[in-house]
């Protein structure tokens, strides 16, 4: 179902004239070298704003960190964890910050 979900989300951002990237590779940097250690931002929105699309039944720690992890190899600042597994879509937002805004 996430696939679904981050899809549709895709299209809607496109609509809205955003530069939006879907399913975009996070090399990691390890002593100068890029390693492709499968890392894969759902989607990056102009360059500054990570999504991580969800259907689960509750979020949790390790979705956290998923997030935060991107938002460090990234350099992004502020990034959206949503879970569409909800009765109310506003219950399932979480807001991350990589640091001080």
């Amino acid at each position: 179902m996430e696939n679904i979900y981050e899809e549709c989300l895709f299209y809607e951002l496109k609509k809205s004239n955003l530069k939006v990237e879907k399913q975009k590779a996070l090399p990691l940097i390890y002593e100068e070298v890029k390693l492709d250690v499968g890392y894969r931002i759902d989607m990056i929105i102009e360059d500054k704003f990570i999504v991580e699309v969800k259907s689960v039944e509750a979020l949790t720690d390790v979705h956290l960190a998923q997030l935060l992890t991107y938002l460090r190899l990234s350099d992004c600042r502020l990034g959206l964890l949503i879970n569409f597994n909800v009765k109310l879509l506003k219950e399932g937002v979480r807001r991350v910050i990589n640091g001080a805004l």
